[in-house]
């Protein structure tokens, strides 16, 4: 097996990461106004995506509410952040750092408060989630919320088994994260969100093979191959359709006197 560093995966990705998402025209809109439904988003509201990548999700969120304070978009891959464009895409903000950072304030932002921030699929880089999610549930203002966006602890994705299984034994547990927002003081719910995806078997192939999911950034070139092949024989038909499945975990402080 060989493991790849994340930075480097991210960089090696960025060119191209975009194109890997919007494989369903519906797909960036639709979980775009979930986020936004879920944290009940305001024109404003102080808003941080973390872990942004190229601010593909925070874009569609800044068309679709218009805040008056720039959204930041915080990762630690320049490369990714690059892709905002320069200067960035209007009504977003880059901030070249990692959820840790942020969580124990290393670098300097423009807000001394959130009133909203999300993490969709990067908690599960998050080396200390308890303590990171502490640090960023306390840099929340009164009444302000965190969502946490992941998959659940299984997918029914049309990946090689080996891909299945490692997913398993890496995945945090949604409940866990719920837990570790009630732990840091924040009111705490998880729900499910559910879209159905039909993708062209050799696009989602070729998306295999550029590692669109971090996890296959553990798995050598020919175990990606090998796990091609094994996708090819299980998935005939020509487009493949999958639900794609997310936990949303919110957290959310409450006001002051209440």
């Amino acid at each position: 097996m060989e493991q790849r560093d994340m930075r480097g995966h991210y960089a090696g990705l960025a060119a191209e990461y975009d194109e890997h998402w919007v494989y369903d025209s519906d797909y960036v809109p639709w979980m775009a106004s979930q986020i936004a439904e879920a944290l009940q988003l305001s024109p404003n509201d102080r808003i941080a995506d973390i872990g942004s990548g190229t601010g593909l999700f925070a874009r569609e969120v800044v068309r679709q509410i218009r805040p008056h304070h720039p959204l930041l978009c915080v990762d630690p891959s320049e490369a990714m952040l690059s892709r905002l464009g320069t200067p960035p895409s209007p009504g977003l903000t880059p901030v070249v750092a990692s959820a840790e950072d942020i969580a124990e304030k290393r670098v300097d932002l423009p807000y001394g408060q959130f009133d909203a921030m999300w993490l969709k699929e990067s908690v599960h880089h998050v080396t200390d989630p308890g303590h990171t999610l502490q640090g960023l549930a306390d840099s929340l203002a009164p009444g302000g919320r965190i969502l946490v966006v992941m998959l659940p602890a299984s997918i029914q994705y049309p990946l090689f088994e080996a891909a299945l299984a490692r997913f398993e034994e890496l995945q945090p547990d949604p409940a866990a994260i719920e837990g570790h927002l009630r732990a840091a003081g924040l009111e705490a719910s998880l729900t499910h969100v559910e879209h159905e995806l039909r993708i062209d078997r050799d696009k989602y192939l070729g998306m295999v093979r550029a590692r669109y999911m971090s996890l296959l950034s553990t798995f050598s070139d020919s175990e990606i191959e090998k796990g091609i092949e094994e996708i090819r024989v299980a998935h005939p038909e020509p487009v493949l359709v999958f639900p794609d499945r997310f936990a949303f975990v919110l957290g959310r402080r409450r006001e002051e006197g209440v």
